[in-house]
């Protein structure tokens, strides 16, 4: 009796054991398939770089080029771009650099309005891990990491160059740009250093010289008026800062009947200038290739963002430093060249260039 209860316990064992073996192997296939999933999950995953960018206006014909150009360039090499425009106030570009800085841009690009006033976004970039480049404008008296433009001084060179070769003596009148722009500085000094030779001379006569508050074509119309009235309108060349001023310029001169009579230099290579120039009422501009530049800004910009140091053979003082600075070629364009260099990079198109003389 004994052995027959010891067998039977021996098999209840064996069932139970059996029982418990088969249910733990049920349960371990879905514990391990549940978590499977979450060790899956965790992967590292690269953020997009994002570039802030700080413009000053779109209301010069080529800023939105500028803004157009530059968010398809940093879009095509994978990273996002956050544009914020300061309609020409200098606090709230202030104001939307902090912004973009507190949204956790990775690098801030900045066209400065006022060269000295934004120094402090600099600064407050720095404060917050964020390298800047100032596109296109220094910003002055500042530790800014790069600067990214053409060649302004040679910019006002070739715009003198192209005159005095037109007009080597004579009255000269100068209309600069913004005196709160450094780029307006370069290319003012880039034309003396033409002119200089000729005043000491004393072949040139500068009879008129001054700043356009905000490169207002309407300020430049004004100025070129007073010039002409100070000099009963024996003026014989103006060197205009930009085509925006140049064009107020010529509307003074067509007023008393000079304009095609006086050469008159502009740069940016705006339609409305190119279509002067075919027309023969300005006598040239200069071409920045700004794809160029807005292509080249956004790739060392997120190379910048990503901790790469960018070579560069050319450092502008900015009053405080010497920035380094990556500096693109400008053309000269008037008349002779227009078709293979404006036209022939599709910056305008030819029918648009000559609408309004039918060619």
């Amino acid at each position: 009796m004994v052995r027959k209860l010891r067998t039977i316990a021996l098999i209840n064992f064996i069932f139970l054991f059996l029982f418990l073996v088969a249910c733990e192997a049920n349960v371990a296939p879905k514990q391990i398939e549940s978590k499977q999933p979450e060790k899956e999950n965790i992967k590292p995953v690269e953020e997009r770089i994002k570039i802030g960018f700080s413009m000053d206006t779109l209301e010069e014909e080529r800023w939105p080029r500028d803004r157009d150009l530059f968010k398809e360039a940093v879009e095509a090499l994978g990273a996002e771009v956050v544009i914020r425009e300061a309609k020409g106030d200098d606090a709230l570009q202030i104001v939307q650099a902090e912004t973009l800085i507190s949204e956790g841009i990775d690098l801030l690009v900045i066209v400065p309005h006022n060269a000295e006033a934004v120094a402090t976004i600099v600064n407050k970039a720095h404060s917050a891990g964020v390298k800047v480049i100032s596109y296109d404008r220094l910003v002055k008296n500042s530790s800014v990491d790069l600067y990214i433009s053409f060649d302004n001084e040679l910019v006002g060179e070739l715009q003198a160059q192209a005159i005095t070769k037109l007009v080597p003596g004579g009255k000269y009148v100068y209309i600069g740009g913004a005196n709160t722009d450094n780029n307006a500085h370069l290319l003012k000094k880039g034309v003396f250093n033409v002119l200089q030779p000729f005043i000491d001379s004393g072949d040139i006569q500068i009879v008129y010289d001054q700043w356009t508050e905000n490169w207002d074509p309407e300020n430049a119309r004004a100025y070129m008026e007073a010039a002409l009235k100070i000099n009963e309108n024996e003026i014989d060349a103006v060197i205009a800062a930009n085509d925006a001023t140049a064009g107020g310029v010529i509307e003074a001169l067509a007023a008393q009947g000079l304009a095609g009579k006086v050469p008159v230099a502009g740069q940016d290579a705006d339609l409305a200038a190119a279509q002067r120039i075919v027309e023969g009422t300005q006598t040239m501009t200069i071409y920045k290739p700004i794809k160029a530049l807005a292509y080249e800004a956004a790739k060392v910009a997120i190379k910048m963002a990503k901790g790469e140091t960018i070579p560069t053979d050319r450092k502008v003082n900015n009053g405080k430093l010497e920035i380094p600075s990556l500096l693109l070629r400008p053309i000269a364009v008037d008349k002779n060249n227009m078709d293979e260099t404006i036209i022939a990079d599709g910056f305008h198109m030819r029918d648009e260039v000559y609408r309004n003389i039918g060619e």
